[in-house]
């Protein structure tokens, strides 16, 4: 019998909800001897708001880079300590498209995400990543509630 699950993917953005997500998405991969995909997206999709789209994508390509270096090196350290296999990527565009792409190419089994657990008027204006996401995909989405998961 093979394994339900041989590749996890954990998009991450450092958010506590994402901690959340990668606390289960490693245990999972370690349950089910799987591999754990860590993924940053960075969001230059955001350079819209100005009419200087080419600085203000480089500057959040810059900083999001960076940032998505630390946070892979704390997931890196911790999936190191577990002794689970894991690969990392740093992407740039929009979350909600590059999370199911990067799944469909790479042959992912499972999707962990944190959830910000968003309601009323601040969801209906920012939405939710999770959602978009499940909507996109064509594999299982976990989605982890930070707040309910500790």
């Amino acid at each position: 019998m093979t394994d339900v699950y041989d590749r996890i993917l954990v998009p991450t953005d450092g958010s506590e909800p994402a901690a959340a997500a990668v606390r289960h998405a490693l245990d999972l991969a370690d349950r089910y001897d799987a591999t754990l995909h860590a993924l940053f997206v960075v969001d230059t999709d955001k350079s819209w708001m100005t009419v200087s789209k080419v600085e203000v994508h480089d500057a959040l390509w810059e900083v999001g880079r960076e940032t998505a270096t630390r946070v892979l090196a704390e997931v890196e350290a911790v999936t190191a300590d577990a002794g689970v296999e894991l690969v990392t990527e740093i992407l740039e565009g929009s979350p909600d498209r590059r999370i199911p792409e990067y799944a469909a190419e790479n042959g992912i089994d499972l999707v962990v995400m944190g959830t910000h657990g968003r309601t009323g008027l601040q969801h209906r204006l920012l939405g939710s990543v999770t959602e978009r996401v499940i909507r996109e995909t064509t594999v299982p989405v976990m989605a982890v509630n930070a707040e309910a998961s500790d």
